[in-house]
This record gives structure tokens, sequence and C-alpha cells, in this order.
């Protein structure tokens, strides 16, 4: 008896994906709630698992294929005996003539000589004296070293190259021509089309500040041992940016609302979406509630969300209903950039890397641990002066934390 392998429902508003991979061969033996093939929606990568235990013994769609909800993928056979194999080509059957006709030679010069291949194999060349020289001196192993000289012969120009002086055709360009062509996947694509659409669809302004990270540098180095001790998790910088931008939002709700046809909605609510980078392309999880949560619960939240998007194991749910996003291009040398809103959101903070600057502080030079911050915006809902305030106060809380638990 076989179970067949169903695409399962994939969350709301997503009716199709598309086969990734096969993480199993037909007449592997699996086991129940093994993962068998994953498949790729326009948000997420989603594995399906075995519905029982046995033997792969149908793969019926393969990779590359688009799939709708409910769609037969394969089946689980119970036995090896279950497995479909590709037809086999029929062998060829040579008919042998058993009735042995006497062959009449009239001239010996009618009958064929078997073939005889000649192989005109030339000596190779010795290499020329000054590539010999070189040889020598380099201790060269030249046994796969095509020569560019007459008959096969190694030139010192050959050598050269072959040391770097002169560098060769790189390998790729050999192995794969001067272009290859690979399909976008599901996810990049729908990327690609969201980001275009932003761009299109709002009226999207940046604003920039710099922010003195000292203060919040040492907090981390007083605490960061005691807070590890009684949180089982590391204080990190993204805590404090979460934070720092829940309270501006509750300053300027205007920068957690969205455009719905005709009406400005409000949110009275603070999902912070943070971008993640991955192998498949940038994905920004959703983390709820935030203005509820601790440090240590928005950093625990942080990292199992990193995680799961880093193993393809986010959900739908893990990626809707935010409301305002942080990304942190810093984390890959970037000093300044002008971030893309994710609609339908109105507003996107960009954080970047730390640089030791000098800076003026009460009329003397010191260097500093300097960010800079970046607010990209709506400008059809968000004016220049609520954007420009805006990022002020996360510049005023993140140079001051104490503001946030006297509520300054």
């Amino acid at each position: 008896m076989s179970s067949p392998i169903l695409v399962p429902t994939l969350g709301e508003s997503v009716t199709e994906a598309t086969v990734a991979k096969w993480l199993k061969k037909s007449g592997d033996k699996v086991n129940e709630d093994e993962p068998l093939v994953e498949l790729e929606t326009d948000k997420v990568s989603v594995e399906v698992t075995s519905p029982s235990s046995g033997f792969l013994s149908l793969i019926a769609i393969q990779e590359g294929e688009t799939v709708e909800v409910g769609t037969k993928l394969g089946e689980i056979g119970d036995s090896v005996s279950n497995i479909e194999q590709a037809p086999q080509q029929e062998k060829k059957k040579i008919k042998i003539n058993k009735n042995k006709e006497k062959v009449r030679i009239e001239n010996k010069k009618n009958i064929e000589e078997p073939n005889v291949v000649q192989l005109n194999i030339e000596k190779k060349t010795e290499p020329s004296p000054s590539a010999k020289r070189i040889i020598a001196e380099n201790n060269i192993d030249v046994t796969s070293i095509h020569g560019s000289g007459r008959r096969g012969q190694i030139l010192k120009s050959d050598l050269i190259g072959l040391m770097g002086l002169n560098p060769g055709v790189d390998k790729k360009f050999q192995n794969k021509g001067p272009e290859e062509r690979v399909r976008m996947s599901r996810l990049r694509a729908t990327i690609a089309k969201r980001l275009k659409e932003a761009q299109n669809t709002a009226a999207m302004l940046t604003t920039f500040n710099e922010v003195d990270m000292s203060m919040i540098m040492q907090m981390r180095k007083d605490n960061k041992d005691e807070f590890q001790k009684i949180y089982n998790v590391k204080l990190g910088f993204m805590s404090f940016f979460v934070k720092a931008c829940v309270n501006a939002l509750q300053t300027f709700p205007v920068v957690n609302a969205e455009i719905q046809e005709d009406e400005l909605v409000y949110k009275n609510y603070y999902n912070i979406g943070v971008a993640v980078g991955t192998d498949k392309g940038l994905v920004v999880p959703v983390v709820r509630s935030a203005d509820q949560m601790s440090f240590a619960d928005i950093e625990k939240e942080i990292i199992n969300l990193g995680g799961k998007a880093r193993e393809g194991q986010l959900t739908i749910d893990d990626l809707q209903g935010g409301t305002f996003t942080i990304t942190n291009g810093g984390i890959y040398g970037s000093m300044l950039s002008t971030p893309i809103l994710n609609p339908p959101q109105s507003g996107v903070l960009g954080m970047h890397n730390i640089v030791q600057r000098p800076i003026v502080v009460e009329g003397k030079i010191e260097i500093r641990p300097m960010m800079y911050l970046a607010l990209s915006y709506d400008h059809r809902i968000i004016d220049g002066k609520e954007a420009v305030s805006f990022l002020v106060r996360v510049k005023e809380i993140l140079e001051d934390p104490r503001r946030l638990f006297l509520d300054l």
C-alpha cells in the first residue's frame, strides 16, 4: 500500500509553489516526518515531510515545476518492490543465420583486411633552453602544460604565464564560457518585484543622521556577562535599536501608519521587521508586539527568527504583519545606504557599521564610535519634519539609553 505525498497548505493567499529540490532519491528508505522535498513560494521555502515510513516509490513532479496546494508530488511505498522504475530500452535481438553458406573467394584482393587505426603519436618536443632553466629553478611539473611552440614545445612565455606574471584565462570562463544563465528563484523574483513596486508606488525619500554609540557600547561592556548569566542570551545592539524605534513610533505614530486606498491606517501595535540575509535572498521576519518585550525577549526572538531564516524554516506567519523595518548593512561593512521600503510599510531604518571618528564634544576633538543612520520614508504620508524628528528621537535614545527607563 502506498501513501501519497501532497502539497500542504502554504499559508494565507499562497496557492502555488515551485519544486525547488528533492531531498531524497527514488528508492531511498525514509522515516515518517522525514523531509522529502523543498518547495519555494513567493515568500518562504517549505519542506514537505514523509506521510509514513517506507520507500520513496514515485517522484511525480520534477524540480523546477510549479504545483498547487493538494497536488500529488509522489508516493511512499511499503517495500522496494513497489518502486516504479523508468522503462528500460529493449535489448536488440541479433539473429544469427544458422545456414552456413560457402563463400567462394575468386580473388584475394576482394578480402577486406581488418581496419587498422594507426595512431600518429608525435614525440613531445623538449622545452626550449630558457624554459628548461626556469623549470629546473622552480621545480615545475610540465606534464600538464601545453606548449605554444612548434610541435607543442614549451616556451619561456608559457611558464611565465603559469607563474602568474601573465595571468591566463579564468577557469570559470574556460568551463562555462563568457556568460552563464541561471533561472531566478521564486523568492528572488518576488523580492525583485516588490522592491520595484515600492519604488514605483511610494514617494520615497531618505533622511540621515549620525549617532555616538559610546554609551551603548559601555553599557554592553559593563553588563554583558551578568545579562547573559541571567537570561542565557547575549546583549546585542539590535534590542537597543528595536526599543528606540518603538519609542519613536509611539511619539510619531504616522511613521507606523500605512495607506489603504484613500485612507490612512494608524497601527496601535508595534511589529518590527528585522531584515536577515540568507543564501536565497533577503527576508524580513517580524518581532511581534515589540513594545511589550524586554531586552532579553527581543534578543532571543531575533536569534530565533534569524536561525529559522538561514535554515529555511520560516513560515508565512513569521513574515506577515510588520509595521516598521530595521535593516543592518553594517554587518557587511556598509558605511552608508538608502534602504528601500518594505510595502505597505511607510518607514525603514538603516543601520551601518561603527567607525571610530573624530568629533567635537564640548569644544574638544574626541575619537568616538560613530554610526550613520538612514530613514527612508513614504513622503505621501510622512512630512519631512516628522521624518527628521523621528530620526532625531532614535538618535537621542541611542546616545542616552537611560531615557528608556525614565520615560523621557
